[in-house]
């Protein structure tokens, strides 16, 4: 690896020592930095911009910042087609792989191609209205239906690739990848999934009846929730963005996507290591 693009979360406020480091790293002349126009204006000078549209010559996305900024890197990694490092700069970065002191060695580590791939499954999430989609995304973590400014519980239909689930009165539905397991779906009350597998989890958010619970369906499964009981519009939420608003009748259909996107993993430690270490599992 030598071409690498720069994702950085602009609300860090050091950025001098990212600026610092970038700045000694790229006098070696077998590596070569990138940016989009947004970082271009955060570390000037020091990267050379992405031509717009093309991304053929990105080996890995390197992402400064925590797991927010990480999400909001998925779309230049898909584009790209390339792998993401995050270095984590945040609270948690459980998605990150590096810290900035570790993130010289971690270069060297990839240029010599001392790494491994971890393919993390998507989900793609549709909102049919009268039959038209009008929203289609990908998410890496999960799609949210919440109820937004309703001041009561809005009703879900469940279905299953065409079979009834259940129905529920709640404040919303998270919709999440094994990925997303250990982010909202887990304070909801949902399962931590392991990161390779391949599955969706459903978990209501405050439902009325005790008896609904979180629930995960094989990635084969085709889910539809449908939306009534809306006074005021609900809102869907992409890998914590909103993106749409959700109207009375609306359907939002769930499927695993046949896109995945890969995560470079440096070192042996164990995702049960980093349950640990980061969400303190057992302590």
């Amino acid at each position: 690896m030598k071409n690498f693009a720069i994702c950085i979360n602009p609300d860090i406020s050091d950025k001098h020592s990212i600026y610092s480091l970038l700045k000694t790293l790229r006098e070696d002349e077998e590596i070569h930095f990138y940016s989009t126009i947004a970082e271009q204006e955060l570390i000037p000078g020091i990267i050379k911009p992405l031509p717009e549209g093309s991304t053929a010559k990105i080996d890995c996305i390197l992402v400064f910042g925590g797991d927010g900024t990480i999400l909001r890197a998925k779309q230049l990694a898909l584009d790209a087609e390339a792998p993401i490092l995050g270095i984590n700069l945040g609270y948690l970065g459980f998605l990150s792989e590096s810290v900035l002191p570790e993130f010289a060695s971690s270069l060297q580590n990839l240029k010599l191609g001392k790494y491994k791939l971890l393919h993390r499954m998507l989900i793609n999430c549709q909102l049919k209205r009268d039959g038209k989609i009008i929203f289609q995304g990908l998410a890496l973590n999960d799609a949210v239906i919440y109820k937004a400014a309703n001041p009561g519980l809005i009703h879900v239909r469940i279905k299953a690739s065409g079979r009834y689930v259940f129905n529920t009165r709640c404040d919303g539905i998270v919709a999440c990848t094994p990925t997303g397991s250990t982010a909202y779906s887990l304070s909801a009350g949902g399962p931590i999934l392991a990161p390779q597998m391949q599955a969706i989890v459903l978990s209501p958010l405050n439902p009325h009846i005790l008896s609904i619970r979180p629930m995960v369906f094989p990635s084969s499964e085709r889910l539809q929730m449908t939306i009534h009981g809306l006074q005021q519009a609900a809102i869907l939420q992409i890998d914590g963005e909103n993106s749409c608003p959700i109207l009375e009748g609306d359907e939002i259909h769930v499927t695993a996507s046949e896109r995945s996107i890969a995560f470079i993993k440096l070192s042996n430690r164990t995702f049960y290591q980093i349950l640990r270490n980061k969400l303190h599992l057992g302590k």
